[in-house]
């Protein structure tokens, strides 16, 4: 079992977010999204350049890793979304 995660920008219209949403939830059967208080991105994108996102994490159980899929919808997503990029991770999940 996989737990994959969207770090989603909080950017555009709402039914982007809603679309997101049902697409993972008509696949997996099921999405989570911590949506009550967005996270904060900064980074550097030269010594003089700092740029700022909010973002919301959006995430999925998975008994198989499709890394090939996960890497289309990643794609689909930035194009969707006019994002340079987007992380995609995947954390294995082990019973206790």
């Amino acid at each position: 079992m996989h737990l994959v995660q969207i770090l989603l920008p909080v950017v555009g219209e709402r039914e982007a977010f809603a679309e997101v949403m049902h697409e993972l939830t008509e696949r997996f059967g099921g999405v989570t999204a911590y949506t009550r208080a967005p996270a904060a991105g900064v980074w550097k994108n030269s010594p003089d350049s700092t740029e700022r996102d909010d973002i919301i994490v959006v995430e999925v159980m998975v008994p198989d890793l499709d890394k090939a899929w996960w890497a289309r919808y990643r794609r689909s997503l930035e194009k969707r979304l006019a994002q340079k990029e987007l992380v995609v991770r995947a954390h294995a999940i082990v019973s206790l």
